[in-house]
C-alpha cells in the first residue's frame, strides 16, 4: 500500500476516490433493474421464474421456490457440529445486545384530563435478504433476522439466490432456521427485491426490506423505497483503522486485509501518526498476500481504495477518521477510550488491539449491517429501531382543552388554515 501525507487535498481526494463506490454512482444499471422491477410487477411470478432461470441456472416453480422443512432439516446433517455451536453461541450473544434496544410505550397523564404518549408497535412483516455468490454469509442472516425478532415483527422472510442445483447453502439455511426465519425463497438479485416489495403469487409482499447484495440488488432497494421501508442502499465494506506508534503493525495489516477480501471494491485505510508504523504495516501487507486465498480479490482492492495516511498529529487524524466516517473504526493507538470520546462518525468502533473487526462481523453481538460510503455522519448500524414504528398518542379532556382552544385557533388563522381553526371553535361555539 502506498504512504500519502495528510493534507487536506489527499484527504479531500480520497473522499471523492470512495464516493465513487456509491450504488449511485452506476446509472447505466438503473434502467436494466427497473424494467426488472416493472417486469415482476406487471407479471409476478412468471417474471420471477424466468429471472432465476435466466441468472441462476434454476428452473424454479411454484411448487419448488420455497424452502421446505426436508431441506432444512437435512442441512442439520451437512453442516460441522462445531460451526452449529458457534451459530447458537453467536445468535445468543446477538440477541443478547439486541434486547437491551428494545422501546416500549409510555403515557404520560395530567390532573387537569391530558393524557400524552408514543405507542410502538412492531413491523408486521419484514423481508430479509441473503447475498450469495462469492461467499456464503450465515452472519448476515443472524444479523438480520434477530433484531427483527426481538421486536416482535410477526413474519420474516427470507430470499436468497439459489445454485444452479436449487440448493441454498447449508449453513444459511441452520442460521435462518436457528434465528426464528418464518419463510425461506430461493429467489436473488433485483427480482427479489421487487418480489418482496410488490408480492407474486408465490412470495408475500412485506413491509420492509433489510439485508446487503451487489449493484443490482442495491439499486433495487432504492428503487422500491417508498413502496416499502428499507435499511440503507449499501456500499462495498470498509475499514480504517486510526494506530499510533504503540501499535503492533502486523495486527494492523492484518485486520485491513480482513476487509480488502470481500470485494474488489472494499476499501481500507490507515491513519497513523507514526511513520514507522505506516512502514512496517505496508511490509505485512506485502507479506500476507503471498498467503491468502483471496489475495487477488485482495490486491485489487488495495490498488484502488487502500490507502495509508500519514498524519502530523492525532488531532489531524481524528480530523481524517469524522470527514472519512468509515463503516468499521478501529482505534489502536496508546489512550484509545479517550481517542473514541473524540470521534463523531463511524458505523462501529473497536477498541484496543485484541478487538478486530471480524469480532463484530460474527460473534460479540453488536450489529454487524453498517452504514457505508460516509453515510455514519447521519446514518446508524442496523438495529431493534429498525423493525418497530411509534405512534403518537393525544387525548384531551374538555376541560384541558377549553382554556387553551383560543391560542390555537390564534396559530391556525395565522396560518390561514380556517378549516383548521373551525375544528376548534365548533367545540365551543354555543359558549359565549
Amino acid at each position: 500500500m502506498q504512504i500519502i501525507k495528510l493534507t487536506n487535498e489527499t484527504k479531500k481526494n480520497i473522499l471523492e476516490q470512495l464516493l465513487k463506490r456509491s450504488p449511485s454512482s452506476y446509472p447505466e444499471f438503473e434502467q436494466r433493474v427497473n424494467d426488472i422491477i416493472e417486469n415482476v410487477k406487471q407479471n409476478k411470478d412468471r417474471a420471477v421464474f424466468g429471472y432465476t432461470k435466466q441468472f441462476d441456472g434454476f428452473d424454479v416453480t411454484s411448487e419448488n421456490v420455497r424452502v421446505t422443512k426436508e431441506e432444512i432439516e437435512e442441512a442439520y446433517t451437512l453442516v460441522d457440529a462445531k460451526l452449529l455451536d458457534v451459530i447458537k453461541k453467536s445468535l445468543v450473544n446477538i440477541r443478547s445486545y439486541h434486547e437491551k434496544q428494545k422501546k416500549y410505550s409510555w403515557f404520560d397523564s395530567t390532573e387537569n384530563g391530558t393524557m400524552l404518549g408514543q405507542k410502538v408497535t412492531p413491523l408486521a412483516a419484514v423481508g430479509v435478504y441473503v447475498p450469495g455468490g462469492k461467499a456464503v454469509y450465515p452472519s448476515s442472516v443472524l444479523m438480520n433476522v434477530v433484531p427483527a425478532k426481538v421486536a416482535g415483527v410477526s413474519r420474516i422472510v427470507m430470499t436468497t439466490p439459489p445454485g444452479k442445483d436449487g440448493k441454498i447453502p447449508a449453513s444459511t439455511l441452520i442460521a435462518a432456521h436457528e434465528a426464528g426465519v418464518d419463510e425461506i425463497y430461493k429467489v436473488g438479485g433485483a427480482q427479489a427485491i421487487a418480489a418482496l416489495a410488490f408480492g407474486t403469487e408465490s412470495i408475500p409482499k412485506v413491509d420492509k426490506i433489510t439485508g446487503p447484495g451487489n449493484i443490482y440488488v442495491a439499486l433495487a432497494k432504492k428503487a422500491v423505497y417508498g413502496h416499502v421501508s428499507i435499511d440503507s442502499v449499501a456500499g462495498p465494506s470498509e475499514i480504517l483503522v486510526l494506530a499510533d506508534e504503540t501499535a503492533n503493525p502486523r495486527y494492523v495489516a492484518a485486520d485491513l486485509l480482513s476487509q480488502a477480501e470481500h470485494d474488489e471494491m472494499a476499501s481500507a485505510i490507515l491513519v497513523t501518526t507514526s511513520e514507522t508504523l505506516a512502514k512496517n504495516v505496508a511490509a505485512e501487507i506485502e507479506g500476507f498476500l503471498k498467503t491468502l486465498s483471496r489475495a487477488e480479490i485482495i490486491q485489487k482492492s488495495l490498488d484502488q481504495y487502500g490507502f495509508i495516511l500519514l498524519a502530523d498529529n492525532l488531532e489531524d487524524a481524528i480530523d481524517a477518521v469524522n470527514e472519512i466516517a468509515s463503516e468499521h473504526l478501529e482505534i489502536v493507538t496508546k489512550d484509545a477510550f479517550q481517542v473514541m470520546t473524540k470521534i463523531r462518525n463511524a458505523g462501529a468502533i473497536f477498541i484496543g488491539e485484541y478487538s478486530s473487526e471480524p469480532l463484530g462481523d460474527y460473534f460479540a453481538g453488536p450489529n454487524h449491517v453498517l452504514p457505508t460510503n460516509g453515510t455514519a455522519k447521519f446514518f446508524s448500524a442496523l438495529s431493534v429501531d429498525d423493525f418497530i414504528k411509534k405512534s403518537s398518542i393525544v387525548y384531551y379532556s374538555r376541560e384541558a382543552l377549553e382554556p387553551i382552544h383560543k391560542d390555537i385557533i390564534a396559530f391556525a388563522e395565522a396560518e390561514r388554515l380556517t378549516a383548521h381553526a373551525n375544528s376548534i371553535k365548533v367545540r365551543f361555539e354555543n359558549e359565549k
